[in-house]
């Protein structure tokens, strides 16, 4: 495994573990409780939260971080970082709102533009971090 993705996945992790850790916990709490606290588990499955951001950064990294580096960009980061995000939560809540019941549309939205930015400042900070310090 080359030093290339070793630091791009890790420099991507940190950052969108943090942001999300940020927003689920603290920033948008409350508004998933109003919104569907009733379909929230009391203790999320970690092990399911696990295997989605393996899988998440993976993507992220394929998609988004590899070919801003590929192009020294961070802006090409970016650039696919909101797109992946935006698509893959897109996926996500239109297919719950399509199959739950009480699937609220203001989730959708906000869930939509949380992925859209959360994935782009992850995608966009991890090719600054591997094309200053390892390319």
């Amino acid at each position: 495994m080359s030093k290339v993705l070793v630091v791009a996945f890790a420099v991507a992790a940190v950052v969108f573990l943090v942001l999300d850790g940020l927003w689920l916990g603290v920033i948008g709490r409350s508004l998933y409780q109003r919104e569907i606290g009733a379909l929230l588990l009391d203790r999320p499955n970690f092990g399911a939260a696990a295997i989605f951001y393996l899988l998440y950064l993976a993507g992220m990294t394929y998609f988004c971080v590899l070919p801003g580096v590929a192009e020294a960009s961070a802006m090409r980061g970016l650039v696919n970082g909101v797109l992946f995000g935006a698509i893959a939560y897109a996926t996500y809540d239109l297919t719950n709102l399509a199959t739950l019941k009480g699937w609220s549309t203001t989730i959708v939205v906000v869930d939509i533009a949380w992925g859209a930015f959360a994935t782009a400042a992850a995608s966009a900070a991890a090719v600054g971090v591997t094309t200053r310090f390892v390319t």
